[in-house]
Formats: C-alpha cells, sequence, structure tokens
C-alpha cells in the first residue's frame, strides 16, 4: 500500500502545514504551478516527489517536470496533466489523451477548484486537489490524501489548510 499526497497551484507558497499533513505518506504527487524549483526543491528533500509543470512554471520547472506524466502505482494507471478539465468537460488536450491512455486515475490542477468524481464513461476517478497556495480566486487552500493498494483506491481525505 502506497499514501500519496496531492497538491496543485502552490505559485510559490508553501504552507508549512503541508509537512505535517503529509508525514504519513510515502509519496507526493504535484499536479503544477508549482511556481518556484525551491518550493518543489522543499517537497523533494521531505518526500519522493512526482509532478507536472503547469502555465505559471518557469524553464526551471519545467526542465525538471513534464507536461503530461503517465505510469503506475500500486497496480493502478495514473495519469497527470495540468489543465485537464473535469468529467464529461475535459479540455480539448487532454480528453483524446485520456482515451488513449485508459489511466483510472487522471489528476488536474489548474482550476484552484477542487473535484473529486468518477466518470462512468472513462472508467476514471478524476482529482483535482484545488489550491494550496494563496494566489488565484479560491477562498480556502486544499490538499488531499488517498491510498492506493492492489489495484485499488481508498480512504480519500480533503484537508483545508485555511483561506488564502
Amino acid at each position: 500500500m502506497k499514501r500519496i499526497g496531492i497538491i496543485s497551484d502552490t505559485h510559490g507558497f508553501l504552507d508549512k502545514a503541508v509537512f505535517h499533513h503529509f508525514a504519513d505518506c510515502d509519496e507526493i504527487w504535484h499536479a503544477g504551478d508549482f511556481g518556484t524549483d525551491a518550493l518543489a526543491e522543499e517537497l523533494r528533500q521531505f518526500k519522493p516527489l512526482r509532478g507536472v509543470y503547469g502555465n505559471i512554471d518557469g524553464q526551471d520547472i519545467r526542465s525538471v517536470y513534464p507536461e503530461l506524466l503517465q505510469w503506475n502505482c500500486e497496480g493502478i494507471n495514473v495519469m497527470m496533466l495540468h489543465i485537464g478539465g473535469y468529467p464529461p468537460k475535459y479540455n480539448s488536450r487532454s480528453k483524446p489523451l485520456i482515451m488513449a491512455g485508459k489511466p483510472q486515475l487522471f489528476i488536474s490542477g489548474h482550476s484552484h477548484i477542487l473535484k473529486i468524481m468518477f466518470d462512468d464513461k472513462m472508467q476514471c476517478l478524476h482529482i483535482n486537489p484545488g489550491a494550496a497556495g494563496k494566489q488565484g480566486w479560491h477562498k480556502i487552500r486544499t490538499l488531499v490524501k488517498l491510498d492506493m493498494a492492489d489495484g485499488d483506491m481508498k480512504n480519500c481525505q480533503v484537508i483545508e489548510l485555511g483561506t488564502r
């Protein structure tokens, strides 16, 4: 079993509470808009980190993190892309990628809107962890934790970090 901490849209601000909430996680997955490589480095020093770059990320982040990641975790096909939309309103870039890659878990960020929903048509769980940073129009900063084991996802938790 792996416990995953999912975060997005930090925009250069990393709340120290993230380290407390993700202390029991095996990995951290960042769905883009890190803001700075220094922030990414803090997360990398804390736990193994996977991530994708977002639209505000500069070359320092883009040279380390790809636009799209797809991998297998605990028997689950995972895909992560910063700007992806959500079921059934995926954007024109993500929809063909999801159809071709057939992920069981699709993670995106960008909207700053926390969404966890199952797409019956694609047979895929979609998670947007909302925004953990202070930039943007969201009112509450959020994170998500998820347990993955033997091809199953469970114990999904939403964590509120407070107002932006």
